[in-house]
């Protein structure tokens, strides 16, 4: 049978029942699993069977679960984390540690950019971030001797640039590093970033795969084409015996395809904890199973939402890639050619203090730290999750301060449109 096309496989992907088992992905709501011998435990604490003993490393829903979103994503391992921070902190940490030094793009979450330049700078680990539309030149300048890895959203929360990934994909290649893509707002329904050169992909699984802001949670998936051994200097992580697993090789004992994800469960997991719960996975897997419908509408609404606000009066400007003469219209064609997302950044005119006014006058879409929902909502980044960044990084980061972040739900347009045009004319 030829290859499944990604509709087929958000519904039927990554679990396929036995005679008379549970057609649904079981819910393994346990914490430890029991075993006859403490010599069959031990193989599994050698990581010389394959099987689940802590559900603070792994269970049997969250990697059916995982299983489905590396098949979504062409990938050949994936593991399912708390949260979409999580998934961002492990996808890093597990190849860069003091010392190191990684390539970042400056239009990431707030929240990510947090992360990277406060708390892992005082874990030693330092950031450059550089302009998805930096020149060849600039990005080049950007890397060091101790890089690590490349950084960047498919499309980015909130400014909305779409990055040219199989530029940064090569520049990552020419110095022997991995090109780590955050591909939360364009899904692989929209965009599966392996198939234009990047390595590693992450989620914030909340948002779309969820769909129903139900659970919090994050995955990681690996490509398992990006050859750790050339370079096992820098990656000894991967290379190297790992003394606190019993000498492990990761990539001798687990090969390319499941060295990078066998070690962040191995160490990171281990460690840190940061478990997506069973139950938090089955609620995902529901979302999965309609990701391919549910796209459709809210790029729909997304296109639609942006073509009227870009004709109105009160509106400064509009930022959707979908738009024709937008700035990242032509990258959007070249990655996503069947829709990007359903989030819209616009910005009022009259300034922080205008913006604020509209969303205070929305009565369909909810002001909510959210985005990426079944139902409609909206946020001032510049007063919520960007607060911390000062002018001249929220400027870098692409936020200016009448930005304003609508996040498309399923709702009908017209209903949505005509909600937009009563806040603006109020």
């Amino acid at each position: 049978m030829a290859e499944q096309r990604i509709g087929t496989r958000c519904v039927q992907g990554g679990y396929t029942p036995g005679n008379g088992e549970p057609r649904q992905i079981p819910i393994v709501q346990s914490t430890t699993f029991k075993y006859a011998t403490s010599s069959d435990m031990g193989k599994l604490f050698d990581l010389e069977a394959s099987g689940y003993f802590y559900t603070r490393l792994q269970n049997p829903t969250n990697d059916y679960v995982a299983a489905k979103i590396a098949a979504l994503e062409g990938g050949t391992a994936a593991m399912l984390t708390s949260s979409g921070q999580a998934a961002s902190f492990y996808s890093v940490f597990n190849i860069a540690s003091a010392g190191d030094h990684v390539v970042s793009s400056s239009t990431i979450y707030g929240g990510t950019y947090n992360l990277f330049a406060v708390t892992m700078k005082r874990m030693g680990i330092s950031f450059t971030f550089v302009s998805p539309d930096a020149t060849d030149e600039e990005l080049e300048a950007a890397f060091q001797p101790n890089t690590k890895a490349v950084f960047g959203e498919t499309i980015a929360n909130p400014a909305l640039t779409v990055l040219d990934i199989e530029r940064f994909a090569n520049a990552a290649h020419r110095h022997g590093v991995p090109l780590i893509i955050d591909n939360t707002f364009a899904t692989p329904v929209n965009c599966r970033p392996f198939e234009w050169g990047a390595d590693i992909v992450t989620h914030s699984t909340t948002k779309y795969m969820d769909g129903h802001g139900v659970g919090v949670g994050g995955c990681i998936v690996d490509s398992g084409k990006f050859d750790w051994t050339k370079y096992p200097y820098r990656f000894p992580g991967l290379c190297t015996p790992d003394e606190s697993y019993h000498g492990v090789t990761y990539t001798e004992r687990f090969g390319l395809e499941g060295a990078y994800i066998t070690k962040a469960t191995a160490q990171l997991m281990r460690d840190f904890g940061s478990i997506q719960s069973p139950q938090n996975a089955f609620y995902l897997n529901l979302g999965l199973e309609s990701l391919h419908v549910r796209m459709k509408r809210h790029c729909e609404n997304g296109l639609a939402v942006a073509q009227f606000l870009q004709g109105h009066d009160n509106v400064a400007w509009v930022q959707y890639c979908g738009l024709p003469g937008d700035k990242y219209y032509e990258l959007g064609q070249k990655y996503l050619p069947n829709g990007s997302c359903g989030v819209v950044s616009f910005g009022v005119k009259g300034g922080r203090a205008a913006a604020e006014r509209v969303m205070a006058n929305l009565k369909v879409a909810a002001i909510e730290t959210h985005v990426a929902d079944a139902r409609t909502c909206c946020l001032h980044p510049a007063s919520a999750t960007h607060r911390q960044m000062n002018d001249q990084e929220l400027t870098a980061a692409g936020v200016s301060p009448d930005l304003i972040r609508y996040s498309c739900g399923l709702e009908d347009a017209e209903d949505l449109i005509a909600d937009l045009k009563q806040a603006l004319e109020s």
